[in-house]
C-alpha cells in the first residue's frame, strides 16, 4: 500500500545522521521531528528564528509562543536558542544548515523544484523556499507521487513557477525512494510496501531507470 504522510516521514527521518543541523519545510517535511531516531544527536532549525526544535506537543499542552516556519505550535528542546529571522537566514546562506527536507508540487527530472505557487490562487509569500534551494548542501524532497488526479507530479519539466534550478538530489514519496542523477532522471532505490515496480512506472511522468532489483523500503 502507498505509505501515508506520516510513513514518508519517519523513512525521511533515516536519513537524517548523527550532527547533523537540520532544517524541515511546510507540510510533510514537519512531520519528521516526530520520528527522529533516539540514538543519534541533530539539532532541527526553523528559519522563523529557532535553534533546538522538538517534536509536536501533544494536544492541550500548545504553547501560542512556539511556532515553526509553518506556523504550527511546537515544542523546543533542553539548550534550544532563539532569535530573529535576519540571523536564521544568514545561517542558510553561510551554508550551516547540513540537510534540508522540503516539501514540493512537483520536480523535474533535472531536479528542479516549485514549492511556492500555484498561478491564479492566492500566495502569502514564497516563505524561505528560495533561501533554502540556493544555500542547502544536501535538499531531500518529501512529496505525493501523483495529485488528487492520479496525475505524475515527477516531471520531464516542471510546469509551475520554479523555486529552485537543479538543486534536489532525493525524493521521498508515498510510493518510492528515488535519486535524481546528475545527467538527469529518476533512479528508483527502494518501493513502498506492497507497490509493483510498474505501477511506480506508470505514476512516474519522467525518466526512470531500474538498475536492479528493487527492495521495499523499511521504516522500523
Amino acid at each position: 500500500m502507498p505509505l501515508s504522510k506520516e510513513e514518508i516521514a519517519q523513512r525521511i527521518a533515516k536519513e537524517i545522521k548523527d550532527g547533523y543541523y537540520v532544517n524541515l519545510g511546510i507540510g510533510i517535511p514537519t512531520l519528521v521531528a516526530n520520528y527522529i531516531p533516539y540514538d543519534i544527536n541533530i539539532v532541527l532549525q526553523s528559519e522563523n528564528g529557532l535553534l533546538g526544535m522538538g517534536p509536536f506537543p501533544f494536544d492541550g499542552q500548545e504553547d501560542p509562543d512556539l511556532i515553526n516556519a509553518g506556523k504550527q505550535t511546537i515544542t523546543t528542546l533542553p539548550g534550544s536558542s532563539t532569535f530573529d529571522s535576519a540571523m536564521s537566514f544568514g545561517m542558510i546562506r553561510a551554508q550551516k544548515v547540513d540537510l534540508t527536507i522540503l516539501g514540493a508540487m512537483e520536480v523535474s527530472e533535472t531536479g528542479d523544484i516549485a514549492n511556492w505557487k500555484i498561478p491564479g490562487k492566492m500566495v502569502k509569500g514564497m516563505g524561505g523556499a528560495m533561501d533554502l534551494v540556493a544555500s542547502a548542501k544536501n535538499i531531500i524532497v518529501a512529496m505525493q507521487h501523483v495529485n488528487k488526479a492520479g496525475e505524475s507530479k515527477l516531471l520531464p519539466k516542471c510546469t509551475l513557477p520554479l523555486t529552485g534550478v537543479r538543486c534536489i538530489k532525493k525524493i521521498v514519496t508515498e510510493l518510492a525512494v528515488l535519486d535524481v542523477l546528475p545527467e538527469g532522471g529518476f533512479k528508483l532505490l527502494e518501493r513502498a510496501p506492497g507497490v509493483s515496480i510498474d505501477f511506480i512506472m506508470q505514476s512516474t511522468a519522467g525518466r526512470l531507470f531500474i538498475e536492479r532489483e528493487i527492495p521495499e523500503m523499511k521504516l522500523n
